[in-house]
């Protein structure tokens, strides 16, 4: 991870779950990356969506989880929760998070590299979500994530794509304009293309899909899935059985 990220969202940890604070934005376009997870996993594994946990027996992984937001929804689905991130801090207000609800998720303050390191895994399902565009070698990050996927199982990446639009709107306008997060959050530089994440897979036992766009409607302040990949888009990898 990029040193500055980490010390960045560290700083900001305790205010993970207020849906007022610096993470505002991510509590909005939540329920919009869920119903994605939700449904392509649902649709993979051959599960209910309509069952109380629909996703029992699986594992996952949330990886740079922050401060537990996709991972507490996740666990809540019936799937067995493994959660990591390069901040302590992080982990610290997730952990602490999870057992004033009462959900058993298994955190730890890590990185991926040192995960597979450690022989953790396989899981059926890898989340990396807006996590990629902040670190510093994103191939060999990438690369490491896809190798926690058990055969069979798929990964789902979320990212911002480093267009003209991407960046007026997913830095200038998030940033500067309404304010969604605080200044200096994203690099548009280390915004990827859809075509240089698939390739950063290539020679992977994967099948890559997407992209699938992810766009805002301001007039009803929700986001929902899309044709627009021009700022926030998805990838989908499945690992060969």
């Amino acid at each position: 991870m990029d040193p500055a990220d980490v010390a960045r969202f560290s700083a900001q940890a305790a205010q993970w779950w207020d849906p007022k604070g610096p993470f505002a934005p991510l509590h909005r376009f939540n329920p919009a990356r869920l119903k994605f997870v939700r449904d392509r996993a649902a649709e993979h594994f051959q599960r209910d969506v309509k069952a109380r946990a629909p996703f029992d027996g699986l594992s996952l992984i949330d990886i740079g989880c922050g401060g537990g937001l996709i991972a507490e929804p996740m666990r809540r689905m019936g799937f067995d929760v493994t959660a990591i991130d390069a901040s302590s801090e992080n982990i610290g207000t997730a952990r602490a998070h999870a057992e004033q609800v009462g959900l058993d998720i298994a955190y730890r303050a890590a990185t991926v590299e040192q995960m597979v390191e450690a022989g953790a895994g396989p899981f059926d399902v890898v989340l990396t979500m807006e996590v990629i565009e902040h670190v510093a070698d994103p191939e060999s990050f990438i690369r490491a994530c896809s190798r926690l996927i058990k055969p069979g199982g798929l990964m789902i990446v979320a990212t911002l794509n480093r267009t003209l639009k991407g960046l007026l709107l997913g830095k200038v306008a998030a940033e500067y304009v309404l304010r969604w997060v605080p200044a200096g959050t994203h690099d548009w530089r280390q915004f990827l293309k859809p075509e240089e994440l698939r390739a950063m897979l290539d020679g992977e036992p994967l099948s890559v899909t997407g992209p699938y766009g992810l766009a805002y409607d301001p007039l009803n302040d929700r986001w929902s899935e899309g044709d627009d990949v021009g700022v926030n888009y998805m990838m989908m990898a499945t690992r060969d059985a």
